[in-house]
């Protein structure tokens, strides 16, 4: 099975007319997942989530991820918490995801790594502490650091993850000698493989200026492009239980146009979908 998504659902205006916030309900009549993003930030409300699952179809899944400080992303900010509190978020965190759970909505939890969090024994640890934490939940981890690609440490990555039951994310993003993580096309949970699709727009990724959040994902796939990575998916799916594919090159809209044009190369026809109020043409 081959899903595809996008990060958050207001924020594709192609999906409504042309106008902007998109509802989840509207997202919904196009696509069968979406990436919550805003969690990174913040743990979200029970009542807040029980609304997202009244407003989408049953078969509708969320790909949700993980507080920065269950990622460790404080370890280099100015708000360093103790291992107390990081264990108090992930109690607060799966509590609140718990209408997800229950609802057989939750695809997996997306624990996006920071680039300092290289592949050490502390780190690699700190993988099995997660797991001991939520023992019985999908996750799903994404690095962003290229250590855990080199050639001498990619054994210990793909048979860590393969232990602990933990999907790699397949990344696609600008990458080099010196930045970024190269496009590796592993499976290491046959229940769910994922592809995350940042763009390849080089000078706005490794371009760190004022405005670099804004830029790096601007970026629009070709058709060239998308049907070189259908002919990957097509491999991956006949390994896997399901290839789920998020776009995330949105900083010129561009993520609803590219997904919707790889579900035409795919031949993909998703089944309970919301009903569509408006044609999209």
């Amino acid at each position: 099975m081959i899903t595809i998504g996008l990060t958050t659902w207001s924020e594709h205006p192609i999906l409504n007319d042309g106008n902007m916030p998109v509802s989840l309900n509207a997202y919904a009549a196009y696509f069968p997942t979406v990436e919550i993003d805003n969690s990174f930030y913040g743990v979200p409300r029970v009542s807040v989530v029980i609304d997202w699952v009244k407003k989408v179809p049953s078969s509708f899944q969320f790909i949700i991820k993980a507080n920065q400080f269950m990622t460790k992303h404080d370890l280099r900010g100015s708000h360093e918490i103790s291992t107390l509190a990081r264990h108090s978020t992930f109690d607060n965190f799966v509590h609140s995801i718990e209408p997800l759970i229950s609802s057989n909505k939750l695809k997996t939890i997306l624990f996006q790594f920071p680039p300092f969090f290289n592949l050490n024994r502390e780190n690699l640890d700190y993988l099995f502490d997660i797991r001991k934490l939520m023992p019985h939940l999908p996750i799903t981890v994404e690095f962003r650091n290229s250590s855990w690609y080199h050639k001498n440490n990619r054994l210990i990555t793909t048979k860590t993850l393969r232990q602990l039951n933990f999907t790699e994310v397949i990344v696609d993003e600008p990458h080099s000698l010196n930045t970024g993580v190269p496009f590796y096309p592993v499976i290491t949970n046959s229940n769910l493989t994922m592809i995350r699709l940042h763009g390849r727009n080089n000078q706005g990724w490794n371009n760190r200026s004022k405005n670099w959040r804004k830029e790096r994902t601007l970026y629009r796939y070709s058709d060239e492009e998308l049907s070189n990575l259908a002919k990957i998916i097509d491999k991956l799916d006949k390994k896997s239980k399901e290839v789920c594919i998020i776009f995330n090159n949105n900083s010129g809209k561009d993520a609803a146009p590219n997904a919707l044009k790889l579900i035409d190369i795919l031949n993909l026809h998703f089944k309970g979908l919301s009903d569509r109020q408006l044609s999209l043409f």
